[in-house]
């Protein structure tokens, strides 16, 4: 018997124990980045820190079962006023990890700002009084944590959802949207690959959690969302629609909307030091979030590539922690120039077109306003 259990504790000592997803963490080399229990700890905080302009909720669940929390930031609170809407989302893709750190960085910002009097205190005030702000933190928690279970990462793109039929592990929620899904040569249709779309539009419950949220915000037939970046590394970059064709103008794009794109895209540009394009000119990707975006609901969406320049190797996925704080203070002003221009996208062309094209009976007849 004494012998019997030496073999079974010897056999126990020599497997290696697994580090569970949910405790995995940054090494102490990158302790400033947070992984998602650092950042719902950090959110909570901030909203029992500044309740009457922050809340935070969940807007579903990862496909193991992670919340996917958010947070409104607003004068009122949990009050629908009908202010013009504007979105925030990070870490669609599980490596990269500076996508979920501006956020963060944007929920701190506006709660410490608010109130004060000077000014940038001011400008925050005014845009957190005059603008319903969402921010999604992590949209796909349970990627980012299986990530950090490597020595350091495992450089994993993808959710963690089996695809079914299949031994493989992970669908790009990136290109899982049900906007031109897979139509164009920018996703794979290979299980095993990185940018693989799934199995069908909308098979993640990450990406159906984020249309579920989207739609939600259409009252009374008018979509309240107007302007919307989701944040993604490497390359610099500020990219608007569309993804899916080189065409500049598809028919599925007014004339009137891709300049207003092209001039919000480079005004951000400026304050950042990004490069500004049209999305497929980096390269052609279908199931896009922010063709999406544009197309079903006519809001102004935009990615953007972090820091640093280049991209699609291992040193552009990770960053050290020391440019965490430098990166997203490059960012602010863009970030606020997205939510000033919230009530009307096209005041980036002047105020003669803001007074043509935003006022409440405005219609070019080809899209569906809602009046």
């Amino acid at each position: 018997m004494r012998s019997a259990l030496t073999a079974v504790l010897a056999l126990i000592l020599a497997v290696p124990f697994a580090t569970p997803a949910n405790a995995a963490d940054y090494p102490a080399k990158d302790a400033r980045y947070h992984a998602y229990p650092e950042m719902v700890s950090h959110i909570k905080q901030v909203a029992a820190k500044h309740p009457d302009i922050v809340r935070v909720f969940s807007i579903g669940q990862s496909h193991q079962g992670r919340k996917l929390w958010a947070a409104e930031i607003s004068d009122n609170v949990g009050v629908d006023e009908g202010e013009p809407e504007v979105l925030f989302d990070g870490l669609h893709h599980a490596r990269e990890h500076l996508s979920a750190e501006l956020p963060i960085y944007i929920l701190d910002l506006l709660a410490n700002q608010y109130g004060r009097q000077t000014d940038l205190g001011q400008r925050i005030t005014k845009l957190v009084n005059k603008r319903r702000t969402w921010v999604v933190f992590m949209v796909n928690p349970d990627g980012l944590q299986y990530d950090l279970t490597g020595k350091p990462y495992r450089a994993w793109r993808k959710n963690r959802q089996p695809t079914p039929g299949t031994s493989q592990i992970g669908t790009d929620l990136n290109r899982n949207y049900g906007y031109r899904w897979g139509c164009c040569g920018g996703s794979s249709g290979r299980p095993s690959a990185s940018d693989y779309r799934g199995p069908r539009a909308w098979s993640a419950p990450e990406v159906r959690a984020m249309r579920d949220f989207v739609n939600s915000r259409v009252v009374d037939g008018v979509q309240r969302v107007r302007t919307h970046i989701t944040f993604h590394t490497a390359g610099e970059l500020v990219l608007w629609p569309y993804a899916y064709t080189a065409k500049g103008l598809p028919p599925d794009m007014t004339a009137l909307d891709r300049d207003a794109f092209k001039a919000m895209g480079r005004a951000m540009a400026r304050t950042n030091g990004y490069r500004a394009k049209q999305s497929n000119s980096l390269y052609p990707s279908d199931g896009d979030m922010i063709d999406w975006m544009y197309a079903r609901h006519r809001i102004f969406s935009f990615t953007f590539e972090l820091y640093p320049t280049g991209g699609g190797t291992r040193k552009h996925w990770y960053p050290p922690d020391e440019v965490i704080a430098r990166e997203n203070r490059r960012n602010r002003d863009a970030v606020l120039y997205l939510m000033g221009k919230a009530w009307c996208p096209y005041h980036a062309l002047g105020q003669q077109q803001a007074r043509n094209n935003c006022g409440p009976l405005f219609d070019d007849f080809e899209t569906g306003r809602g009046w």
